[in-house]
């Protein structure tokens, strides 16, 4: 295991994993316009095999296991712990009909899947922080086998991404000393150019490369009443909690943390319409098949 593996394993399995796990049907809520276009494209059928890359809380393998029913098969893949646990109570709750999942801490850049054990691969915003992408996309497509199909989201440009620009423009000069990460470094933005990801692909033996631009309208907070302040504040939990502004704020005083939530609020009420806070996404969704 390399040290940006262990960072990933500590960082997920720590307090942020926590976070993630406790406040997972916000998350979930927020994505749902990208967890419908990763769906749309990936197009699974039932009796198919499929393996969840980075399956947090469970969202995206509780879907396909709907979709493929009884007769298919999921296997899902994370890091953290807390979320896996948050999974599995969910699957708990599911009817006979779905297909049975398995859920296994795992490094989908080294965990043995098997060999073309599975139709397709998926996963939403779960394939950017590997260590080594190379080695990654070649143990995926071990676990395909000829003909199966991979099926993913990663985040475009932070510029083009407002729900994370925005707040993050205005927190910035609130934390000192914060250095920019490396472009091809693990991260959210990593594949936001297309050519970082593609040739990788490419070369570890996957065809009939594809790589469409999603945008689509996040609603990060609403509120059940109509008011702004309701929505404001949810949508500032997420930002501040959850999204990649938390990321700044990781390990910050609380006076900090307190002043920066406070500057976020303020900034989001510019974007409150009819009691919801909605700021636009932009994703790359990438499809491939296994030579």
């Amino acid at each position: 295991m390399t040290e940006q593996n262990r960072d990933q394993i500590e960082y997920w399995n720590g307090e942020v994993g926590q976070r993630w796990a406790a406040r997972h049907a916000a998350l979930d809520a927020v994505f749902k316009p990208l967890t419908d276009a990763l769906f749309k494209r990936a197009a699974l059928n039932p009796g198919e095999r499929v393996l969840d890359i980075g399956c947090g809380a469970g969202k995206t393998a509780l879907r396909a296991a709907r979709t493929v029913t009884e007769s298919g098969r999921v296997l899902a893949a994370d890091l953290s712990a807390p979320l896996l646990a948050v999974a599995r109570q969910r699957a708990a709750r599911e009817p006979a009909s779905t297909a049975p999942i398995e859920w296994i801490e795992a490094d989908a850049q080294s965990h043995d899947f098997g060999q073309g054990a599975f139709h397709h691969a998926l996963s939403r915003f779960g394939v950017m922080f590997f260590d080594d992408t190379e080695a990654a996309f070649d143990n995926i497509g071990r676990a395909l086998g000829s003909g199966g199909r991979l099926t993913f989201l990663c985040w475009r440009a932070l510029e083009e991404n407002a729900w994370v620009r925005v707040p993050r423009e205005v927190v910035l000069p609130l934390v000192p000393g914060c250095e920019p990460m490396a472009p091809d470094a693990p991260g959210p933005f990593r594949f936001a150019d297309p050519r970082a990801v593609l040739p990788i692909l490419d070369a570890a033996g996957y065809r009939d490369i594809s790589c469409d631009p999603i945008d689509r309208t996040l609603t990060i907070g609403h509120s059940v009443d109509g008011s702004a302040k309701e929505a404001v504040d949810a949508a500032t939990d997420i930002v501040v909690d959850l999204g990649p502004v938390a990321r700044l704020l990781r390990d910050r005083d609380a006076d900090l943390r307190e002043s920066a939530r406070a500057t976020v609020a303020e900034t989001l009420e510019h974007h409150v319409r009819d009691g919801a806070v909605r700021l636009g996404a932009a994703c790359w969704l990438i499809s491939a098949t296994r030579r």
